[in-house]
């Protein structure tokens, strides 16, 4: 392990200033960081402990939700506004890992998850230009049955490992940050990179950044959504494919639709183009395919993932069906 210091900030301010000292992190359920620690992938300098921060779920008047980065994912799952207005985040949190990380994880942690890359870990025997820029990639000619088939690069491969994410990207979810240079809000799905030849540089926090809040805004559809999550075992597993959905419906024709995937790319994927290809069609598995195949029209397979893109295919039109079919 490599030396560091440790602070517990008392609020939000005294956690910006702790971490604006060089080589600072952040640390919250440490689900993921400290294991990266372990691993000597991540070599912070000071832990700036933020747990009992931003910890709460603030229901707006217009039907919207404000959910505190310390939040933690099991109390988010569980809160009745979530599991009746956004389903579909629900099950996506309950999807993940397992009991006991659900109730250390944040959400704010949730969105900062690093890779599960076998790559990316093997710290002494394996090229990652995530780990190490410039490096290489070894995942590109190695085993690489769980990696990106869509917005991969020649320097990184590798998928972002987060089931809430994708509910989230889906539900066109608003991630507010603080830092420096004061307060700011983006998009979630702006949020992650995509790898390009900077695979390390994984989303758009500055230094010294501290995502404060997940921001979900009021939606009739996203009452109406669900999460399906195709891996290798039921529990304790990342995707292969993972779907967050969520559709309206009328007089057999779609009139709205949100459509994100996981386990497919650096970060959770916004299916645009299914989405324009679905709304104002019919609601039917020939339209579904359809879509699915469009968006799934650039994947770029490796040696081992190939099945991916009919696995992922497969899943759009499943999740697609049994929503118009709960509608129905």
């Amino acid at each position: 392990m490599i030396p560091f210091s440790y602070s517990r900030a008392e609020d939000a301010d005294q956690a910006l200033a702790l971490a604006s000292a060089p080589g600072a992190k952040f640390l919250g359920g440490g689900t993921n960081l400290v294991d990266l620690m372990r691993e000597t992938v991540e070599k912070p300098t000071a832990l700036v402990d933020v747990t009992g921060l931003a910890e709460m779920i603030e229901e707006r008047k217009d039907g919207g939700l404000l959910i505190g980065a310390g939040v933690k994912n099991s109390a988010l799952a569980a809160h009745p506004a979530v599991r009746t207005r956004y389903p579909v985040l629900s099950r996506a949190i309950s999807a993940g890992a397992s009991a006991q990380i659900r109730n250390m994880a944040t959400v704010g942690g949730n969105l900062l998850q690093r890779t599960r890359c076998t790559y990316f870990y093997d710290n002494e025997g394996a090229r990652c230009n995530k780990r190490t820029p410039g490096q290489g990639c070894d995942a590109i000619d190695g085993f690489n049955r769980i990696h990106a088939i869509l917005g991969a690069s020649d320097a990184c491969v590798a998928t972002h490992p987060s089931d809430m994410c994708v509910a989230l990207t889906a539900l066109d979810a608003v991630v507010h940050i603080s830092g420096t240079g004061g307060n700011r809000s983006v998009a979630l799905n702006d949020f992650h990179r995509l790898p390009g030849v900077r695979p390390d540089i994984e989303t758009v926090l500055e230094a010294g950044d501290m995502i404060t809040a997940v921001e979900l805004p009021a939606s009739p559809i996203a009452a109406h959504s669900n999460y399906r999550k195709v891996r290798d075992r039921a529990s304790y597993a990342f995707a292969l494919v993972s779907v967050a959905a969520a559709l309206e419906i009328e007089d057999g024709m779609i009139k709205d639709v949100r459509l994100a995937l996981g386990g497919v790319a650096h970060k959770p994927w916004r299916a645009v183009k299914a989405e324009m290809l679905l709304k104002g069609g019919p609601a039917n598995a020939t339209s579904f395919r359809a879509a699915a195949e469009a968006e799934l029209a650039d994947a770029r397979p490796l040696n081992d993932n190939g099945f991916k893109i009919e696995l992922a295919a497969r899943t759009i039109v499943a999740v697609l069906s049994e929503l118009a079919g709960a509608e129905a």
